[in-house]
């Protein structure tokens, strides 16, 4: 975030920070995800749109829904609060609309199954440190 307060469209890092307490000694977590932040108006509307997939997330901020028209692969989505504790993971198709969330602020999105292998789920709180 920036010192207002605010995102900033760019390059940042996700962590994955589990919801149980880890044993002492062990690795707090999957390794760092590399995330680009879409913050404006125009970086949101373009996402995924023209991509053959994706390195890493991407984070649409603020937004409490996603589409996937137009797209050229299935996406795993996960519905952030302001806190950034994931509310729900969903597995879109190309071609459908996305219901909105009502507490959702932020929206992650990766290719499908990545979210899996990164341990999003419902619960679990992320972390975001801007480049």
């Amino acid at each position: 975030m920036g010192r207002t307060g605010r995102w900033r469209d760019g390059g940042a890092t996700l962590r994955v920070t589990p919801p149980e307490v880890l044993p002492e000694g062990a690795v707090d977590g999957p390794p760092p995800i590399p995330l680009e932040v879409a913050a404006s108006y125009r970086a949101r509307t373009r996402g995924l749109l023209g991509r053959d997939g994706l390195d890493g997330a991407l984070l649409l901020t603020p937004a409490t829904s996603v589409h996937t028209v137009r797209m050229r692969f299935a996406i795993d989505v996960a519905y952030l609060d302001r806190r950034l504790r994931v509310l729900a993971v969903r597995t879109m198709p190309p071609g459908r609309l996305g219901r909105p969330r009502l507490r959702a602020r932020h929206v992650l999105e990766a290719e499908a199954g990545a979210m899996e292998r990164w341990g999003v789920r419902r619960g679990v709180r992320v972390e975001i440190e801007e480049s």
